[in-house]
């Protein structure tokens, strides 16, 4: 179940509207049912971002009589939704990353698992909430208050052309992998930001660094979480390919960073591009719309003009003619497999 529905292929032809089934008229008022349930019970919490898209935001907190723990829960219901469709939804906080995105995500799909057919955003939402209480009764730290990219202030801002800025220690993402005591010294490389993009309030930044080892890598993201406005991004997903010429292979990886797919996504594009030694960083900074499949079209063309720019591909026409020159090898590929 994945947090945003996928796109349409585009070649599909456009059906006339049917005539609605009774199920149809069932499942319709069933979402009726539930939101003005869910409406009636947390008030001022619940927002409608889009009526004809079924598109609602709920913000859930720990209880407190001054919150220290608070997340915002989007959903979109699908036509399915209930009987046969799961709910689309995303999860919103700075603090949410990494081990604990995933087990609120797992705590959610196990939900709606177990209760199929059945309505079950309230199950979410108090389900969130429990963890959120569990969190100010635990001894976690309260989550840092880290500005968004709406809540910059106006002389905070550079357009986004980022400066270095050391900030307190928080903690940081930190790649898997162990590296020697001799690769400590190891010099940082230099570091290049892409030209922005911003759609619908959420805004897009691709950051760039050559690479030639996994300890560069590491240090690079340390050195873009040490900036404020990197750091207080939604997600900042990455990929990196690295070519290893004894032994003729690459060393490559990626980070969703909460963002289902998208490394994946930025990995395979940076295959595609054939580019390697180099670490491509794309932070974004949610703007509360959902932008659905467009969001991993920003990622794209952020990370391929930054790429274009630093001169590791050639050109945008050039990246397109060297997209379709890798499908051709893998399709000539296939062939000589078959035969």
């Amino acid at each position: 179940m994945g947090t945003q529905p996928p796109a349409l292929p585009s070649s599909l032809p456009a059906s006339p509207p049917a005539p609605m089934a009774a199920g149809d008229a069932e499942t319709a008022q069933q979402q009726i049912d539930e939101i003005e349930a869910l409406s009636s019970i947390y008030g001022e919490d619940w927002c409608v971002v889009d009526e004809d898209e079924k598109i609602y935001c709920i913000r859930i907190n720990d209880c407190l009589d001054q919150p220290k723990w608070t997340l915002c829960l989007q959903v979109i219901l699908p036509p399915g939704y209930p009987t046969a469709e799961p709910p689309i939804y995303q999860l919103n906080a700075p603090w949410l990353r990494g081990q604990d995105y995933m087990e609120l995500a797992n705590s959610l799909e196990e939900i709606y698992v177990q209760n199929l057919g059945e309505s079950i955003l309230y199950l979410w939402v108090e389900k969130i909430r429990e963890v959120l209480i569990e969190k100010a009764q635990s001894s976690d730290p309260e989550p840092g208050i880290k500005k968004t990219s709406e809540e910059v202030d106006e002389d905070d801002g550079d357009d986004f052309l980022l400066d270095y800025e050391p900030i307190q220690e928080d903690p940081i993402k930190m790649l898997n992998y162990i590296t020697s005591e001799s690769q400590e010294d190891e010099e940082l490389p230099s570091i290049h930001h892409g030209n922005p993009i911003t759609d619908r309030r959420s805004t897009f930044q691709a950051h760039l660094a050559p690479v030639v080892t996994p300890r560069q890598v590491k240090r690079v993201l340390e050195k873009l979480y040490e900036n404020k406005k990197i750091a207080s991004a939604t997600h900042n997903i990455y990929a990196y390919r690295i070519y290893c010429e004894d032994k003729q292979t690459f060393l490559q990886d990626c980070e969703d960073d909460g963002e289902t797919a998208a490394g994946g996504r930025l990995l395979h594009l940076m295959q595609i591009l054939n580019v390697h030694n180099v670490l491509v960083v794309v932070s974004r900074w949610y703007g509360g719309i959902l932008l659905g499949p467009d969001r991993f079209k920003h990622i794209n063309n952020c990370a391929r003009n930054v790429l274009v720019e630093y001169n590791y591909v050639h050109s945008v026409e050039e990246s397109s003619k060297q997209a379709g020159k890798s499908k051709k090898i893998r399709k000539d590929n296939k062939k000589r497999t078959e035969h």
